[in-house]
């Protein structure tokens, strides 16, 4: 099967003239009959990777997806599409079930999504043995890794089922954020050959990456929510608790928003997601119980209001932004406090002692993220093993903020740790420093170092923010796990011997999240959602925001002009053109009357 069958179903059927990077090489592989696995960052395009053959593969395509609320959202949108697609998962009874599956072997469907859960049951596995299933596609593969940020002991059920299939279906596993080890992991439990792993890198060129330190943060919220009014977003929080107290902050300052954690009742948990997935709630406020696959893709902005205890889980959160491809932002409050509850975290899991420390090293990172001062997207490219250039978009390469030289504040943190021989953490460090003079300072007679009560005018809190920027910029090193110590790098040793200078930045101010809408943009927007709301669907589904700007920038007033617009196929043209290319010709007649006075 060549590759010019998939580019015409590319631009008939979803509306696009150019596969996305990595979709080609993908579905390529895909129609060769190779198990596959694709890292692609999210709003990369994964989807196609399997649509696209499924479209042109004889029998069904299996889609393993984690959250059962996703399902219905990506069946709903290839019905919309004229793709014929159907979800079995637990909100349906044993009889819808069954008639699915009778349908299925009658060949009505073409894609099937089911849980990971799903596979663990032997009639399941039975039921499914009965179709003509080529392709099983794995999404948010990263779960099958006791490494990854989300592991799901479910998704280990998945290799035995691949083999119990009459069919033998070829694999294709799809994840947005893998180390190198995890990636290992996935293609040694699916049977995957390392050699046909395909990674376009984990940059997104769409998503500005912002870190806000030392800052009022529920201030900072607020400001930046009424800058960016309308816009759709979410809010991440460590515990239900925070969840409700910033709910409850913005629905006081009159913002559409809404809590969601697994604590909530599962109809009203339902209900909020469902308002935010149809545009009648701007502002999701959310635990990490919310989000994996939402496929929403107008959300503009992902903000960060504790911080998470990876790398990996804060890209995947954050990449919930722009999947539309418009210019979108991440935006991470970091607070010291939040580290700690992290920290409680991983004291009061049931881990073994292997993972508790990879758990804190994995929190160290997340810590020293937030606090460099060299790119953000460099930083989190570089953890993920891909080696690039600064991005010129992120909060530090675009920082126009003054410098301040705080070499001697660095020297005095520098020369405590060396006076203390490395055997302490940054607790004491900062004790130390400002001259506290608790037990554990007595006992063991550190108030006689040179180094106390050096910084003793300023707070123990500032200190220890300051120890944690000397980290990440890599004059200190956190050694150890659970109670890291720190010690002195090569680089450290230079600014202590005076041979280098330290530099640090202040305060940050919110700006516009996403591109500037237009009037005609506006008015297309509230017919998206008047047809959604008619057809009970997500806006999204109907046409993304990219489409609209497209449509805002090709105002056509032709079917064929329609059909140039990105994002726009036969099926959509047929369901939707003439109601959205009469509002652009009233539009584009109201400029030109305009124009004429």
């Amino acid at each position: 099967m060549d590759l010019a069958a998939a580019q015409q179903v590319l631009k008939t059927t979803f509306g696009y003239d150019e596969f996305r990077p990595g979709q080609k090489a993908v579905i390529e592989q895909v129609l060769a009959g190779e198990n596959t696995l694709a890292i692609m960052p999210t709003g990369g395009g994964k989807s196609l990777c399997y649509q696209i053959p499924a479209l042109l593969f004889n029998g069904v395509t299996v889609v393993v997806s984690p959250l059962i609320s996703l399902m219905k959202d990506q069946v709903d949108a290839l019905n919309d599409n004229g793709i014929a697609a159907t979800f079995i998962n637990s909100a349906l009874t044993q009889q819808e079930i069954n008639l699915r599956l009778q349908e299925l072997r009658q060949g009505d469907y073409t894609l099937l999504y089911v849980a990971p859960e799903r596979l663990d049951s032997s009639y399941f596995i039975q039921a499914l043995g009965q179709l003509p299933i080529k392709l099983l596609a794995i999404d948010e593969a990263h779960c099958i890794s006791q490494w990854g940020h989300d592991f799901r002991p479910s998704y280990l059920a998945l290799s035995t089922a691949i083999e119990q299939l009459p069919t033998h279906p070829q694999v294709l596993a799809l994840t947005a954020t893998a180390t190198e080890q995890v990636a290992q992991d996935i293609c040694a439990q699916l049977a995957i050959d390392p050699k046909q792993e395909v990674n376009t890198g984990f940059a997104r060129d769409n998503l500005n990456l912002t870190v806000v330190k030392g800052q009022d943060t529920d201030r900072y919220v607020l400001d930046y929510l009424k800058v960016n009014q309308g816009e759709a977003g979410i809010i991440y929080a460590s515990t239900r608790k925070e969840v409700m107290r910033l709910t409850a902050l913005l629905q006081k300052k009159d913002i559409k928003a809404a809590p969601y954690h697994a604590g909530l009742d599962a109809d009203v948990r339902r209900q909020n997601q469902e308002d935010f997935l149809y545009d009648r709630v701007a502002v999701m406020v959310a635990t990490n119980a919310f989000g994996m696959g939402i496929d929403k893709s107008n959300v503009r902005f992902v903000i960060h209001a504790q911080v998470p205890g990876t790398l990996e889980a804060y890209y995947q959160e954050a990449g919930r932004a722009g999947r539309d491809g418009l210019p979108s932002e991440a935006i991470l409050l970091f607070r010291p406090a939040d580290i700690q509850l992290q920290h409680f975290f991983i004291d009061e899991s049931e881990m073994d002692d292997e993972h508790r420390r990879q758990a804190y090293h994995k929190l160290q990172v997340m810590t020293q993220y937030a606090n460099t001062q060299g790119c953000l997207q460099q930083f989190i490219l570089n953890y993920f093993g891909e080696d690039s250039e600064p991005c010129g978009r992120c909060s530090n390469c675009t920082d126009q903020r003054e410098a301040q030289d705080i070499t001697t504040d660095a020297q005095k943190v520098l020369s405590c740790v060396v006076r203390l021989h490395s055997r302490f953490g940054k607790g004491v460090v900062a004790q130390v420093l400002t001259g506290a003079n608790n037990q554990r300072i007595r006992e063991s007679n550190l108030s006689e170092l040179s180094t106390y009560g050096l910084m003793a005018g300023q707070r123990q809190k500032s200190v220890g923010e300051l120890i944690d920027f000397l980290t990440a910029a890599g004059y200190l090193q956190a050694v150890g796990g659970q109670y890291p110590t720190l010690t002195v790098t090569a680089s450290g040793a230079a600014v202590l011997k005076g041979k280098q200078t330290v530099h640090r930045k202040t305060a940050q101010t919110v700006h516009q999240s996403g591109p500037e809408n237009s009037a005609l943009f506006e008015q297309l927007r509230t017919l998206r959602r008047t047809i959604a709301e008619q057809q009970q669907v997500p806006p999204f589904v109907i046409f993304s925001d990219k489409t609209l700007h497209s449509m805002c920038d090709v105002m056509p007033e032709t079917d064929a002009a329609f059909l140039t617009v990105r994002g726009v196929g036969q099926s959509k043209l047929d369901k939707y053109g003439e109601r959205f290319m009469a509002t652009i010709r009233a539009a584009a007649h109201a400029d030109t009357a305009t124009s004429a006075d």
